[in-house]
């Protein structure tokens, strides 16, 4: 679903990713994790075209990346995305939010539109936030509506960067409960999070980067109960303790 090939990004001077290699199978639940800085946030802004690399491939769905507009843009399309900030519209509803690219984009008319946007927001369990402002809604309500939207589109991949960071202690749950329904209905999922009881419930595998490389991969009993690399014990001795 998702091959990364030696992949190598810059910022300037600054080496942001050195030589990634992760390759996601259908239907794969990857956790992504590590600390502040060590490209977490960067490898998931590449697979979505959202940042540029210098070095290395990307596949996904078997097409690969380019800075070809049109295949960029074709390959986008089979990508949802979730950030740490909801990015909603703050002047159309959350229904309006969740029709307009499927409208703009896709080209469905405004019945089809809303038909699959109230499908979505119900199974996310907000459609009766369907006619509210997001600043009406709480952060972890507004977070479940950026899923909706994102899951409109019908992605292949869903990518997640720190879905909780922005939520208060008490909202996180209930956004990681819609995600971990998506992970147990079989969507292909890569979560960049300090969640780690998330990870040890819906991950397939843990990814442990740190410095813009890849550290250890591994199934969340291996990964917690016996890291074989230095530097994850390390992370993990923070996390935990």
């Amino acid at each position: 679903m998702l091959e990364a090939s030696a992949l190598n990004k810059w910022f300037g001077r600054f080496h942001a990713l050195r030589d990634v290699n992760l390759a996601v199978p259908e239907g794969a639940r990857i956790v992504i994790c590590g600390p502040s800085g060590s490209g977490k946030s960067t490898l998931v802004r590449c697979i979505n075209g959202l940042e540029s690399f210098q070095g290395g491939t990307l596949r996904i769905c078997g097409d690969q990346l380019t800075r070809d507009r049109r295949r960029l843009q074709a390959v986008r399309r089979q990508v949802g995305m979730v950030f740490q900030q909801f990015n909603l519209f703050p002047h159309l509803t959350v229904l309006a939010n969740c029709t307009l690219a499927l409208r703009r984009v896709l080209g469905r008319t405004g019945a089809e539109a809303t038909e699959i946007a109230r499908h979505y927001l119900d199974r996310v369990g907000i459609a009766q936030q369907a006619q509210k402002y997001p600043h009406q809604l709480s952060g972890g309500q507004q977070q479940r509506v950026a899923i909706a939207r994102a899951l409109c589109m019908k992605p292949k991949v869903m990518l997640f960067d720190e879905p909780t960071s922005s939520l208060d202690p008490e909202m996180v749950k209930e956004v990681l409960d819609v995600m971990t329904e998506l992970a147990d209905a079989g969507m292909t999922m890569l979560c960049v999070t300090h969640e780690m009881g998330f990870a040890r419930a819906a991950a397939d595998l843990v990814v442990f980067m740190d410095q813009g490389s890849i550290v250890e991969v591994a199934p969340p009993d291996t990964f917690f109960a016996s890291p074989t690399q230095e530097r994850t014990r390390a992370f993990l001795d923070k996390m935990i303790h």
